[in-house]
């Protein structure tokens, strides 16, 4: 016979055991909803952090090395010198305390470095920073800075604008002859030569030494405000325009540095 106390033993232990199995599928299912709460959460801090340092890129264009230079200003004055050597033209401006610098470093600090001397691209190096002389300041200054330059270095252009007052001006030189140049800056400072194919395809608006832009009407003279827009495609048209460029060439070095006086000696 069996004894009574095991009878009741038997199926208290069968519950116990079926208890600890709800348990422990309980508590791997609270597991399991934990993990999946707390990859989720990985997961959205992946994806937050990933669009925040996309929109910071896209607002900060110098976050990222590899971006088109087309994403910046063009640079208020700049020069493109047919040429291959940028120690030459170091050599030809007398840049003071020289140093290594690549593109993307000289667009990021538009002011700092003053100078910047690009590695050779297409054939031509551009020079630019606003140690460079402003025809809007002396154009007498800027036009013997540049034919001095051009007797050094052969074919020059320069290239200026500041599109808060519609200043702008553009020359083309070869072996220190002005072959194509003209200034505005409230009234036409300079204007030399005769005018390109490139000037002519783009409708720029040129006037005369005497002639006064209050004689032009509201449509003559916003065409002559227009003018300040098309340098940098009237740079793409006679060599190189400066915010073209784009890949690896932003990480190669160029040099930089200061003009201390804008008069070649």
């Amino acid at each position: 016979m069996v004894d009574g106390s095991l009878i009741l033993t038997v199926p208290a232990l069968l519950a116990d055991a079926s208890l600890s199995r709800h348990d422990d599928i309980v508590a791997a299912f609270l597991i399991a909803m934990v993990a999946a709460v707390l990859c989720t959460i990985g997961i959205m801090r992946w994806v937050v952090r990933r669009e925040l340092h996309k929109r910071a890129a896209d607002q900060d264009p110098f976050a990222d090395t590899h971006l088109s230079a087309s994403v910046f200003e063009a640079p208020g004055r700049w020069l493109a010198i047919r040429g291959r050597h940028p120690h030459e033209v170091e050599v030809a401006l007398g840049v003071q305390h020289a140093r290594v610098c690549s593109w993307g470093d000289a667009i990021a600090a538009p002011f700092e470095p003053r100078l910047f001397i690009s590695p050779p691209v297409n054939g031509w190096i551009v020079v630019m920073g606003c140690d460079l002389p402003d025809p809007s300041d002396d154009v007498d200054e800027c036009f013997k800075f540049l034919t001095a330059l051009s007797h050094r270095l052969g074919e020059v252009h320069y290239f200026a604008r500041n599109r808060a007052v519609s200043h702008h001006a553009w020359a083309q030189l070869d072996h220190g002859k002005v072959m194509r140049a003209y200034a505005w800056a409230g009234e036409t400072l300079w204007n030399q030569g005769p005018l390109t194919k490139a000037e002519r395809d783009l409708k720029v608006r040129c006037l005369s030494y005497t002639q006064s832009s209050e004689s032009l009407g509201l449509a003559g003279r916003e065409l002559l405000t227009a003018n300040t827009d098309k340098v940098v495609r009237l740079a793409a048209a006679w060599s190189l325009d400066p915010t073209s460029v784009e890949g690896p060439t932003l990480e190669a070095k160029g040099i930089a540095g200061d003009l201390l006086h804008s008069k070649l000696h």
